[in-house]
């Protein structure tokens, strides 16, 4: 009766939203001016016009009203489709055909994207000169011996070329600063980087025309630090002097393949935050010549902070060659989504092999190394080509100069202005006075000659980047960052980097994961504390207990900015520093997580208090406990138990990380097997309990797994109990299914979890839920197929792991490197794997245990985001394999040719294309975060929690490496092979979607979106319930309560990057009272089905009103500034709405309180 009844009340609700949507829909048809046209020409024409957009507003709202109340309609349908009552009228139960049926949530959830939000994915793109897609396409990749330039060509010129415009000559002496890679950064610092600093202030004050460049503010901050005030005050004149510049200005030198850009964002803030606090400079141009291929996400950060140009250097030789042939080294970098040109920042491709001195003074690295003065004869560093640098002195000073000369206006023919960049410097260079006064005295000799002899027809001199850019702008007759006339345009990326013949820097996508992995789960900390210490230092001032708050927590997060920006370095997250600075990167990443933990926990402490007053904080008595712990930096993480006894109930709190309401299952480890959960407001929950297994047939007898479904706030902190209590209905046990081959294996059950065994046979066995049906193999307990609630079929989705080796030839696979001995052989072993399958109310997996991997593949029952895709967890041990690779590869009917998408740096799709004429290693591409394949009826999508290295080799494959044991270096400096691997685990989201019909186009072209499905399920992945006990105390728990902080949800394409606090000017160790809100518009693919999400989900065609968004919290100032906060606009109104294009990242300056 109950039931009929919900369903009566549900029906009833239905019809009333239709009627009064209708009611709505004409009323807004009437009465919206927004939505009348203005009628011009002819009048009836005008007329029909008009009507004709009535028309279609209506069918446009009826769409919209359709959608919500099917929503409804699935909502109820979901309680009752099983055509079963529980028969003891209690729930959850198991119905006649097996599936569970959970307590209805109670709130019917909508989805509400307006169609202007999709018209962005199909949106015409503006056509640019140079598509990178076009371009692999069209060249030979050949490889052919190009003389003295030996990937190039012969360069010719007439000699009277510049008598009517002379040639402008910029040296630009550098020194790049690894921060770690043969040793540690501070072991750098102490034996050469701040050598380079003291010298360099001596050095560059001799001489105001002598020029410096630096990057990596690491190291500047460190040193600067330890400086006094007259050498900072020294320092601080040549950078505002202009003879020594700050040149991207970000922590580190980023890479470009790995990185999220979470975190690339954060790099670069707290490098020009630092700039601007201490030396009061602004970078404006971007130098990145060591990054192993470079990412289109880099321009467009560039572009949103302000710099006005960049460069870069690492590309495929074969790339460098067709641009140099067609002088479009220097181009417009565009990103493919852009339909203007908003986007442009002006970009230099070094055009040779190197950014060391042989390879940037022309294309003969033979002569231009007789011009690195560090090599004179005596010294420790000589030239491989046999002819040592000379002194320039008078005798041969001519000579010299008309020779260097030669290579600079052979150069200078590769590019479109008369305006030529010679960079002058190596790794770690000008660390002792000595090469200062080779260089400097040398070049100023040959520059004095030159300049004075007019004959010659050059100008040069010592210069920065800027000074070189401001020079092809003023020659070109532009203003700065402008496109010069019939410069090309290009979009798309440069991966992957190959430097000579077919070796291809795809390896490092996957090399050390363990750390890569580490990495992100540090930056879903990281993030997480500064939105949940922001809001509490916030409520804190608006209660007037600013005093009693830990502010002095900042300096943690500050601690934990530092590190996640200093493994953003491209030898720290691509895998590829010395083993002994590995793990000083792995100390910091460990240190600085339980720093973030700490911030979490006195944050969370206070926001859930329900009355302030009693609020206290003990630093040595923290109020929670973390969620998890790691003994050393390369163990993984244990999950905190959670002691329950009968003298009361323990208190659980979760953090929801994720902008939006989130409903999903959250398991926490228990002691006991008699466990009740209840809501803050006393409801009990249905508990799904599950074994903790200490080895594969093992169960524990002291520790469960508690799982229970919760509806947690936007942003937001839950409450909930958990008690020791006898049997309730509402605890369900798992049932285990243990297959074993039958060679004396044995199943041990722990009382009270059922656990069967059974010799395993070849045939198909299924798990499934209200959403999904899964199909595994008999024979592997690997996944087979996937049948989704609407299909009538399934689908095959096979999973395999493949193994490959590397080349017995001279050159093999190193931490670099990817060259393997051929295509992949399927993983095999002796004995057929173990394989647990798991059943209950809430969640179904199955284990499958092989010897160097065991894979996790678990569904979860509920409704929307969480229940719609499969939580597919590998964990790799390969430390007993020599020279091997572990790849999982999924094969499917989807029919996806040639072509395959995966992300850069989590903000955009990449489209790619498998080319033959490459040599295998040559189509992997960096994943940091998804890739996927489709076709005209489906899109599979593989979600990532780690940067790893992708392909798809077959029509219908994806495949990604999981991790990489390597016994020898690969030449590239770093020494060593990959012998340090830890068991890691891989974590990842599998998602199948189907075309709406009327959406059979698949993506063409050099863009394409996730849907926003697919968005959701990458945030929930990527940023994990974090499930906090409260620590028993004496004198019991205060009262506590949920911590809701948005008045209403955030429209569901936003993401919210970060909620920074901004630093104090002149309190280092505490926040302004000023916070930066970094928001992201998503693009969308609107052409997928979208289910139902679990939540309130509306879009509002990029429009967000700040002023109520935060719920007792007073907006006293709303300024948008640049992305790294070193611009600021005009404050608006603090009652304005903001507005983002799709794909826009913006930045505000709040004051909230």
């Amino acid at each position: 009766m109950k039931l009929k009844k919900q369903v009566t009340v549900c029906g009833g609700a239905i019809f009333c939203v239709a009627v009064f949507s209708l009611y709505l829909m004409l009323d807004r048809v009437q009465h919206d001016p927004a939505r009348r046209q203005n009628g011009g020409g002819n009048f009836p024409r005008s007329q029909i016009s008009v009507l004709q957009n009535r028309i279609e507003q209506l069918e446009q709202l009826l769409e919209e009203n359709h959608q919500i109340i099917s929503h409804i309609k699935d909502s109820v349908l979901e309680l009752t489709d099983t055509g079963a009552v529980s028969p003891s009228g209690q729930l959850p139960f198991r119905s006649a055909n097996g599936s569970w049926v959970l307590p209805f949530d109670g709130r019917p959830t909508f989805l509400s994207v307006k169609p202007q939000d999709c018209q962005f994915a199909q949106g015409r793109r503006g056509q640019t000169d140079l598509q990178m897609l076009d371009v692999y396409s069209l060249l030979k990749f050949d490889n052919v011996d190009g003389g003295v330039w030996k990937q190039g060509f012969e360069i010719t010129y007439e000699p009277g070329e510049w008598d009517n415009d002379p040639l402008q000559v910029f040296v630009v002496p550098h020194s790049h600063n690894d921060p770690g890679w043969i040793k540690t950064f501070d072991k750098y610092y102490t034996d050469q980087t701040q050598h380079i600093f003291n010298n360099m202030l001596v050095k560059l004050t001799e001489d105001p025309r002598r020029k410096f460049i630096w990057s990596e503010i690491s190291f500047f901050a460190k040193w600067w630090e330890s400086a006094d005030m007259h050498k900072q005050e020294a320092m601080r004149k040549l950078i505002l002097g202009g003879q020594l510049e700050m040149v991207t200005g970000g922590w580190v030198m980023s890479d470009e393949a790995n990185v999220h850009y979470f975190a690339m964002i954060d790099q670069l803030i707290e490098g020009h935050q630092w700039l601007e606090k201490n030396v009061g400079v602004t970078p404006r141009s971007g130098w990145a010549v060591d990054p192993f291929g470079h990412s289109a996400t880099m321009p467009y950060l560039l572009k949103r902070a302000n710099l006005t140009s960049m460069l870069i250097q690492r590309v495929h030789y074969s790339i460098k060659k067709h641009f140099a042939s067609s002088r479009s080294l220097e181009f417009m970098w565009r990103q493919a989504w852009d339909q203007k040109s908003s986007t442009d920042i002006f970009c230099h491709m070094m055009p040779f092999y190197s950014y060391d001195v042989p390879h940037t003074c022309g294309p003969d690295p033979k002569i231009c190394c007789q011009f690195d003065f560090k090599r004179l004869p005596g010294g420790r560093v000589n030239c491989p080509w046999k002819v040592p640098p000379r002194a320039v002195v008078e005798a041969n000073v001519a000579e010299r100069a008309h020779l260097l000369l030669d290579q600079y206006r052979k150069k200078s023919k590769l590019f479109r202005s008369k305006v030529v960049l010679v960079p002058l410097g190596d790794d770690f260079r000008y660390d002792k006075a000595l090469e200062w006064d080779q260089q400097y005295l040398n070049y100023q000799r040959l520059f004095d000659y030159m300049n004075s002899h007019p004959e010659m027809h050059v100008q040069a001199q010592f210069g920065t980047l800027t000074d070189y850019f401001t020079a092809v702008y003023k020659a070109n007759n532009v203003p700065q960052g402008a496109r010069p006339p019939d410069y090309p345009v290009l979009s798309g990326d440069f991966f992957a980097y190959a430097d000579r013949e077919d070796h291809y820097w795809s390896g490092y996508y996957t090399s050390r994961p363990f750390y890569k992995s580490m990495d992100r789960v540090l930056e879903s900390h990281l993030r997480g504390a500064e939105i949940l210490f922001s809001l509490a230092v916030a409520h804190a001032r608006h209660t007037g207990m600013e005093g009693r708050y830990p502010t002095s927590d900042y300096t943690l997060l500050t601690d934990a900015r530092r590190t996640v920006a200093l493994f953003q370095h491209h030898d720290a997250i691509t895998g590829t520093a010395k083993e002994n600075v590995v793990i000083d990167y792995g100390n910091r990443l460990l240190h600085s997580l339980q720093g973030l933990k700490r911030v979490i926990i006195n944050a969370a402490h206070f926001l859930v208090m329900k009355n302030k007053d009693v609020y206290r904080f003990y630093q040595t008595e923290p109020f929670l406990e973390t969620d998890d712990r790691r003994a050393t930096q390369d163990s993984l993480p244990q999950r905190t138990l959670i002691e329950l006894d009968q003298s009361g109930p323990r208190y659980l709190v979760l953090f929801n990380p994720v902008e939006q309401d989130r409903l999903c299952v959250v398991t926490v480890l228990v002691n006991s097997a008699r466990v009740r959960v209840l809501t803050e407001d006393g409801q009990t929950l249905p508990v799904q309990l599950s074994a903790q297994w200490s080895s594969a047939s093992q169960m524990s007898a002291e520790v469960f797994q508690a799982s229970f479904m919760v509806r947690l706030p936007a942003l937001g902190l839950a409450v909930f109990h958990l008690y020791d209590s006898a049997d309730t209905p509402m605890t369900l046990r798992s049932e285990t299914l243990l297959r074993l081959s039958g060679r004396g294996q044995t199943a041990h059950a722990v009382d009270p979890l059922p656990l069967r065994s059974q010799t395993a046979d070849p045939q198909p066995f299924y798990i499934a839920t209200q959403s999904l049906t899964l199909g595994f193999s008999g024979t592997t307990g690997l996944l087979e197929s996937i049948r989704r609630k609407d299909d009538p079929q399934e689908l095959k989705v096979q999973i395999q792991f493949v193994t490959y080796g590397t080349r017995s030839s001279k050159d093999k696979s190193g931490a670099y490197l990817f060259l393997p001995d051929g295509k992949a052989k399927p993983y095999s072993q002796k004995e057929p794997p173990v394989v647990r399958v798991v059943e209950g109310p809430l969640f179904s997996e199955v284990v499958s245990l092989y010897q160097h991997f065991q894979q996790t593949i678990r569904i979860h029952n509920v409704p929307g985001v969480d229940g719609l895709s499969l939580d597919v967890t590998t964990m790799v041990d390969i430390r007993e394999q020599s020279n091997k690779e572990l790849a999982m590869r999924l094969v499917t009917d989807i029919q996806s040719d040639d072509t395959f998408y995966t992300d850069l740096n989590g903000f955009q799709m990449q489209p790619r294309r498998r080319l033959l004429k490459l040599p295998l290693q040559a189509n992997f591409y960096p994943m940091p975060s998804q890739a996927y394949i489709q076709d005209s009826q489906h899109r599979l999508t593989l979600h990532s929690a780690q940067a790893l290295g992708a392909t798809s080799l077959e029509s219908g494959q994806l495949e990604v490496i999981l991790d990489r044991r390597l016994m020898q270096d690969d030449n590239r400096g770093l020494g060593q092979g990959l012998k340090d691997n830890k068991k890691t685990a891989n974590r990842f989201r599998l998602l199948l979607e189907s075309r709406s019909t009327g959406n059979k186009v698949v993506d063409s072209g050099p863009t394409s979106f996730p849907s926003l499905l697919s968005h959701l399920t990458s945030a929930t992945l990527n940023h994990e319930v974090l499930a906090l006990p409260v620590l028993p105390k004496k004198r019991g728990i205060p009262p506590l309560h949920t911590f809701a902080p948005l008045t209403g949800a955030l429209p569901c394409d936003f993401h919210v990057i970060n909620l920074r606090s901004i630093q104090h000017q002149q309190d280092t160790h505490s926040p302004s009272p000023y916070t930066a809100l970094i928001l992201h518009r998503k693009g969308l693919d609107c052409g997928l089905e979208t289910p139902n999400p679990g939540f309130n989900c509306t879009t509002t065609e990029g429009q967000l009103g700040l002023s109520s968004l935060f719920r007792n919290l007073d907006l006293q100032l709303l300024q948008p500034v640049s992305l790294s906060l070193m611009y600021s606009s005009p404050p608006m109104a603090n009652d304005s709405s903001v507005s983002l294009e799709p794909m826009e990242i913006s930045a505000f300056r709040l004051k909230l309180r």
